[in-house]
């Protein structure tokens, strides 16, 4: 009966030390099993720091030179070319006589209307002096006096249309476009020539709307050319339209001087190039930082070990960096990687 005892004691001795090692061994297995949770609970993410750098502008367009001017030449009388003075591609000066029309009627028109101004004159003076010896009246002086005015002005007139008949430059430059012929009849307002100045030439190249923002009147112009591969001409910005076209971009003309070692023609393809440096010191990040869009966009900022989705406003574009304005400050590090694993307070651990 006492051994029944000893052994039921016995029993229950070694029952509990089996319970306390499986409780022991549950609570280890636990522990363990937390630790993993918490290490699968972190995730590897890369990272960069928003930092602060002067702002570049990078604006590269493409364009065709124009000449600086360009002017077709008329003749303002009509009459046979009796005289014609220029050739294709002949350099002319400001003024230089082009061409003389026929201008053997407009001398005998002048001749006609000099004569009888002339002869007016005379009648003036006549009648002025019978009127102060009262043997004329006052009507008759004023009417004798604007026939005179008449004749003069029909005289004026003759000698300016005499004067017509010599067709000048209106301005330097080369002749591009000959429209005549020595002898050919040419009535009022035909064009005889072109003229263009190469002296300097335009370009005319499209902005966008945040580009044209960018750039100032007065600005200087990098412009290449395949033509001469291996030489830059300056350009200075001459004109920003203040006003977008149906497709929402500015127009903005450049001037550029003309080389005499390297000739720039009119037709010519160019590059202009408006990149830039500033003294404007910009907030930056690396554009792969967003989770969205620029329109919506935002960034994981870590914190510790943990990421916060923050939502920012961006401005330019620099290659793959992109402008913060608001949101987030510098020094502050971004996620850049790993974003699509991560929601607001996720835990995180940086890769390298």
């Amino acid at each position: 009966m006492k051994t029944k005892y000893i052994l039921m004691a016995a029993a229950v001795i070694l029952i509990g030390i089996v319970a306390y090692q499986l409780a022991t061994n549950k609570k280890e297995i636990n522990s363990k099993k937390d630790k993993v949770t918490a290490v699968a609970l972190s995730i590897p993410v890369k990272v960069a720091t928003a930092t602060e750098q002067q702002l570049e502008v990078n604006i590269n367009k493409t364009g065709t030179l124009a000449p600086f001017k360009e002017v077709k030449v008329m003749s303002v009388t009509g009459g046979n070319i009796q005289s014609l003075r220029f050739g294709l591609g002949d350099k002319v000066g400001k003024g230089q006589v082009l061409a003389v029309t026929d201008d053997r009627l407009l001398r005998l028109e002048l001749q006609k209307n000099e004569s009888a101004a002339a002869k007016l004159k005379n009648d003036l003076a006549t009648y002025t002096e019978l009127l102060n010896g009262k043997a004329a009246t006052q009507e008759k002086v004023n009417q004798v006096r604007q026939d005179y005015l008449d004749a003069k002005n029909l005289s004026d007139q003759a000698r300016k249309n005499l004067a017509d008949a010599v067709i000048r430059a209106p301005t330097s430059g080369t002749i591009s476009i000959k429209s005549v012929e020595e002898g050919l009849y040419v009535p009022a307002g035909t064009e005889i020539a072109t003229i263009i100045d190469l002296s300097q030439t335009k370009v005319l190249v499209n902005l966008t709307e945040s580009e044209v923002y960018k750039v100032s009147k007065g600005q200087k112009v990098k412009i290449t050319t395949d033509v001469y591969p291996d030489k830059a001409f300056q350009g200075t910005v001459s004109f920003i339209s203040p006003q977008a076209d149906k497709t929402n971009n500015y127009a903005v003309e450049l001037m550029v001087a003309n080389a005499s070692n390297a000739v720039l023609r009119s037709g010519t393809f160019v590059y202009a190039d408006f990149s830039k440096r500033t003294t404007q010191k910009i907030l930056v990040i690396p554009r792969e930082a967003l989770t969205e869009g620029v329109k919506n966009a935002s960034v994981y900022v870590v914190s510790g070990n943990t990421a916060k989705l923050i939502q920012i406003q961006t401005g330019s574009e620099m290659g793959n960096l992109i402008q913060v304005i608001s949101g987030i400050s510098a020094g502050e590090v971004v996620v850049t990687s790993g974003q699509i694993n991560l929601k607001e307070g996720s835990k995180v651990s940086i890769s390298k």
